[in-house]
């Protein structure tokens, strides 16, 4: 991270050197009478816009409250109005009786059941109808009164029945509303009694079309998202913002931010209340901000640009000349020879950038130099460690001896060892092909799937096309490597598996070696690469790739836990043939 941070801010430099002296100067001055400006009005703009923009939402949040909570009002008072007769002694007693003849009965509603429903309906504004329905053989009576065979076909009944107390139903269509619960009488013979509440819809509702604010548009929906009312109020020009049903479904759904969406719950029935108002007209009140910050925009604009013309003119020959060769610097230009005789400030200007070249030169031709030898000498020694001809003669004696005795496992691990130790000895050799690089990568995945008994599978898959093309020496290898002991060896569940796949694109071969083990943290992952890792052989082929190809052939680790490690590298495609001409010529 610290090496990222250096090179970023080394970039920084350079572009910075590469700005001619006019323009810096130009731009301090502007800096110093723009900036300070520029800052104070667009913080005091943010600051205004956040202030309107929550007192907007604030206020669009209280009407909502205000709304929802009258009507929870209304509609509690005809949930009282439905307790009270639920409960009520009279109505117990008459829907309880034994009747002789039918006069009893309609005596008994007419003088006890009609003066309880009806006062109650004319004491409730917005009460059309209050009618109880029963099954105990009561005939109808006026509106009062009927039997539940008249009801019993409805979808809202069997609801009823399913779920005790009150239940309110609304149809948007037919713009009806109506309450509906079950009652269960004191002392009452068994059977069915329905109490039904039919609400004036449009009476219960006209509140949100009288008072709902402008340029803004409002849906009620039930528990099950379906349409109870719906209104909106919008400008002739502001037309085009009303949202149908569906478009406003659209809208909330995928988080809008041209919209300004609140909802406010029911408590009583548990209806939901939404209030949308398109997010450019909520902010009408700042355009005379706007305007004003514009102007001030500009006119600090032409301060700044008038500082540059006065500015431009005090520079000279010698100062043009010096930023010329800065700017070859950033393009690149490392060979430049820089020196002056004058010895004025500018002349040690001079000097100085020439010197800084000449260091700048040595320094970077020992670190590639020293690297390059480096990791060239570790690999000799590493391969310097085994005696080729003693070690494949040894294998071969292994491997007959093997075959004597009809252990086909042993002789197909000692092959297996052959092939991985003679592809990466590579007779000392740092580059080899593709196709030896895979050979050697598959004989050390057969060795491992011995070793751990066939616990894991493995695959490689490779188009033919970059067989014949260059590659570093073991650099497929430790990537498997660490697969296997960090990645395959600790799942616990499952069967493990590695995937080895290569592939041509933009006239590079890339590698990429999966597995689905316990993966880790990405930012785990991202310590791979670094001197924070304990582990050397990852490191290393990154280290040898950019070292031999360049730093933007660095590789990528991506990593998920519980899902397993990805490892991609890739590097110039080239064939091997080539290359080996072009370095004996």
């Amino acid at each position: 991270m610290q090496d990222k941070m250096q090179n970023k801010m080394k970039k920084l430099l350079h572009w910075v050197n590469g700005i001619k002296l006019r323009y810096k100067l130009a731009i301090i001055y502007s800096l110093f009478c723009f900036l300070p400006v520029m800052l104070l009005f667009l913080l005091s703009f943010l600051q205004m816009r956040s202030i309107i923009g929550d007192k907007e939402k604030m206020n669009l949040q209280s009407y909502l409250q205000q709304s929802v909570s009258s009507m929870d009002r209304t509609l509690d008072g005809y949930n009282s109005l439905s307790d009270y007769i639920a409960f009520d002694r009279t109505l117990a007693e008459v829907f309880s009786m034994e009747y002789g003849t039918p006069y009893e009965q309609y005596e008994q509603l007419t003088q006890k059941v009609d003066p309880i429903l009806r006062s109650s309906s004319y004491f409730h504004g917005g009460m059309q109808r209050i009618t109880i329905y029963t099954d105990n053989g009561m005939v109808k009576h006026d509106t009062t009164v009927a039997p539940v065979s008249e009801i019993e076909e409805t979808d809202w009944y069997q609801k009823t029945l399913e779920h005790p107390g009150i239940n309110w139903f609304v149809n948007y269509q037919e713009k009806t509303l109506f309450s509906a619960r079950k009652l269960a009488f004191s002392g009452a013979r068994e059977g069915v009694n329905i109490l039904y509440m039919d609400v004036d819809y449009q009476k219960l509702f006209t509140p949100y079309a009288e008072t709902l604010i402008s340029e803004c548009g409002l849906y009620i929906t039930d528990q099950e998202g379906k349409l109870v009312f719906e209104e909106s109020r919008f400008s002739g020009k502001n037309q085009n913002y009303d949202l149908t049903y569906s478009e406003f479904l659209e809208q909330r759904d995928r988080g809008s931010t041209d919209y300004t969406i609140l909802c406010e719950q029911s408590n009583t029935t548990g209806w939901t209340v939404w209030l949308y108002q398109p997010v450019g007209l909520a902010g009408e009140a700042m355009r005379p901000i706007v305007v004003m910050a514009g102007v001030t925009i500009l006119i600090c604009i032409f301060a700044a640009v008038l500082a540059y013309f006065i500015t431009s003119g005090m520079v000279s020959g010698r100062i043009e000349r010096l930023t010329c060769l800065m700017q070859e610097v950033q393009e690149g230009s490392m060979d430049m020879q820089v020196g002056s005789d004058d010895r004025d400030e500018i002349g040690m200007l001079y000097r100085g950038f020439g010197s800084m070249m000449k260091r700048i030169r040595t320094l970077i031709n020992e670190v590639y130099l020293g690297k390059i030898t480096q990791k060239e000498a570790e690999l000799k020694a590493l391969q310097a460690q085994i005696n080729p001809h003693f070690l494949y003669n040894t294998l071969s004696l292994i491997n007959w001896k093997a075959l004597a005795a009809g252990e086909e496992d042993i002789s197909r691990m000692t092959l297996a060892m052959s092939t991985f130790y003679r592809t990466a000895l590579n007779r000392g050799r740092n580059v080899l092909q593709v196709e030896a690089e895979l050979s050697n990568t598959r004989a050390y995945l057969e060795i491992q799937s011995m070793l751990h008994d066939g616990d894991f599978d493995y695959e490689i898959e490779v188009q033919p096309e970059i067989l014949q093309c260059e590659s570093l020496n073991l650099i497929l290898q430790p990537l498997v490597e660490n697969a296997i002991h960090h990645g395959i060896e600790e799942k616990t569940d499952g069967r493990g598996k590695i995937s080895v796949r290569g592939w041509k694109e933009d006239n590079c071969v890339w590698f990429m070696v999966e597995d689905n083990g316990v993966g880790m943290e990405q930012k785990v992952a991202d310590k791979i690469l670094t001197m924070e890792s304990k582990g050397y052989g990852v490191r290393n082929v990154d280290e040898r790739i950019r070292l031999c190809y360049g730093e933007k052939y660095a590789m990528k680790v991506e990593s998920v836990v519980g899902k397993g490690t990805k490892m991609t590298i890739h590097f110039p495609a080239k064939q091997l043939v080539d290359i080996q001409k072009s370095q004996s010529s």
